[in-house]
């Protein structure tokens, strides 16, 4: 498919420049044609009005060879009254084709292998109606414009080619990117589908074993109810996630921004983790020291920002382990900051976390989840056009450090 797109894109490309090459072709020829018989048409149209006739002004064995403008004056029956043709001259037995078909404006004529730019008028006289016809060789401009319309093939030809290959580079170069987006489609529906898929098996299995038993009581089977609660609920937090990725990319999700303090956002954070950190045997501080940071942006993504981070740092944290958030800012920034000392992420997976449905293989089995927090995460940062840093050192200590600008649009 990428191919074949790729090929079409190419020929579309090399068209359109193959079009606006033999226009800018085109416009070269004309613009050089017009300057060099410029000259030529304004010697013309000088001795039509001021110095004609030219009697006596053609030398025989030059007459209409020369660059200098010559003069044939016809009679009525269309032969030459004078110059006389002399037998040296090349043009001898011709005459008739240099005889002009349009009047009082230049034309260009040919005769045998010469060509010519001419004007002429006809005139009343007591022998009847004559014809004036001033006219001059053109063989070095003719000559010369045949080198340029070569030129001009050749280089159109070679412009082509180049245009076509060129093409198809920047074609492959073009669908990178969204081949890159459809592999990651592809990825995502078949992520999705398998993480979908795990839920509603335990679900309907589960649901068939209660069907099994249709005597027994809630009690009986409070441990598949359970399990059918648990899956419910991941379930719907898969969902949840998905609908949330799917909206940012289409930009259906617009920010709520008002003016909060970041400081508080934190402390209300760490008392809802307290008493589960507590529970698991694990420790939440709070290293913020500083008061009243005002900061404008989406206070309900902000708190999910913070959800997430701290979510993940529990979850891959150990007994014992201690999980510190700070707030902090700057004169035009404001930090969060979240830390661990639990398993830590090896160097080579932490271009990848962010990834959707991406989960470090060491972890999978253990923890619970779809990969998608980190996802929503780096995206209500970019959306707040901030950055988020993650540096580890496996098994001392890990940090996600989230920069906001205080002002953002």
């Amino acid at each position: 498919m990428f191919q074949k797109t790729r090929w079409q894109l190419t020929l579309l490309n090399s068209i359109v420049f193959i079009i606006l090459l033999a226009i800018l072709s085109r416009a070269v020829y004309w613009y050089t044609e017009t300057q060099i018989y410029r000259e030529v048409n304004g010697s013309l149209m000088k001795i039509m009005e001021e110095d004609w006739p030219m009697k006596g002004k053609n030398p025989q064995g030059r007459f209409l060879i020369g660059p200098e403008p010559s003069s044939i004056i016809w009679g009525p029956d269309q032969q030459i009254i004078e110059p006389v043709m002399n037998e040296n001259n090349p043009l001898q037995g011709k005459e008739k084709e240099l005889y002009p078909t349009v009047f009082n404006s230049v034309e260009e004529v040919k005769a045998g292998d010469a060509n010519f730019r001419s004007m002429a008028t006809k005139l009343q006289t007591s022998y009847g109606e004559i014809t004036i016809q001033f006219i001059r060789n053109v063989d070095s401009e003719k000559a010369l414009l045949n080198r340029l319309m070569l030129i001009l093939l050749v280089g159109s030809g070679i412009g082509s080619l180049v245009a076509i290959g060129a093409g198809y580079f920047l074609a492959g170069r073009a669908l990178v990117p969204i081949k890159k987006t459809w592999d990651n489609q592809q990825r995502f529906v078949s992520d999705a589908s398998h993480e979908i898929r795990t839920p509603l098996a335990v679900i309907q299995a589960k649901t068939e074993l209660l069907f099994q038993s249709p005597s027994a009581t809630v009690e009986e089977k409070a441990v598949d109810i359970s399990i059918i609660s648990n899956e419910v609920r991941r379930l719907n937090k898969l969902v949840n996630s998905l609908l949330t990725l799917a909206r940012s990319d289409s930009n259906q999700i617009e920010l709520n921004k008002t003016q909060f303090f970041l400081n508080e956002e934190v402390d209300d954070i760490v008392l809802q983790y307290e008493d589960i950190a507590e529970y698991q045997g694990k420790k939440i501080k709070n290293k913020t020291t500083e008061k009243d940071i005002l900061f404008v942006g989406d206070q309900e993504r902000i708190h999910q920002l913070l959800v997430i981070l701290v979510d993940n740092a529990m979850k891959f944290t150990s007994d014992g382990g201690i999980i510190t958030l700070s707030c902090s800012k700057t004169a035009s920034s404001v930090i969060l900051k979240v830390e661990d000392n639990g398993r830590g992420i090896p160097e080579q997976e932490i271009q990848k976390i962010f990834n959707r449905f991406y989960q470090i293989d060491t972890s999978r089995n253990a923890n619970e989840g779809a990969g998608l927090g980190l996802s929503i995460a780096k995206w209500i940062v970019d959306i707040h056009l901030g950055t988020i840093k993650v540096k580890s050192e496996p098994g001392l200590v890990t940090s996600f450090e989230v920069t906001l600008p205080m002002k953002n649009q």
